[in-house]
């Protein structure tokens, strides 16, 4: 595995990305028309290397690489068209709203054992 393999493989898919990785196809529902959109990230890594032993009786030669890669895919919202206008609706963020539930978790909890503390101390 060599540098040249990875920058044909980012080449390729440089080229396979597509305006529909981010907006998929429109949907048609009534008099509405509905295209999904998406937050989409492509990620590479390689490495390779050769080396040799340090015995001088019995030198050995290696070599190893190695590599991977992956994508990621976020729905966004999408955008709705329809006679009178056009607009993006977005679409609920879990990760916001399960950071938000648990803070608020947290401070209903410390507020609990505030109010616990100050009707046991006297």
């Amino acid at each position: 595995m060599d540098l040249n393999q990875l920058f044909e493989t980012v080449e390729k898919t440089r080229q396979a990305a597509h305006w529909r990785s981010a907006f998929g196809e429109p949907q048609q529902i009534g008099d509405k028309t509905i295209i999904p959109v998406a937050q989409i990230g492509y990620g590479y890594g390689l490495g390779f290397g050769s080396g040799t032993s340090d015995d001088e009786e019995e030198p050995v030669t290696g070599e190893g690489g190695g590599g991977g890669g992956g994508v990621s895919a976020k729905p966004l919202g999408a955008i709705v068209v329809t006679p009178e206008e056009v607009y993006f609706r977005e679409t609920a963020d879990s990760t916001k709203i399960a950071v938000i539930a648990i803070l608020v978790g947290g401070w209903i909890a410390y507020q609990f054992v505030k109010t616990l503390r100050e009707i046991f101390r006297t």
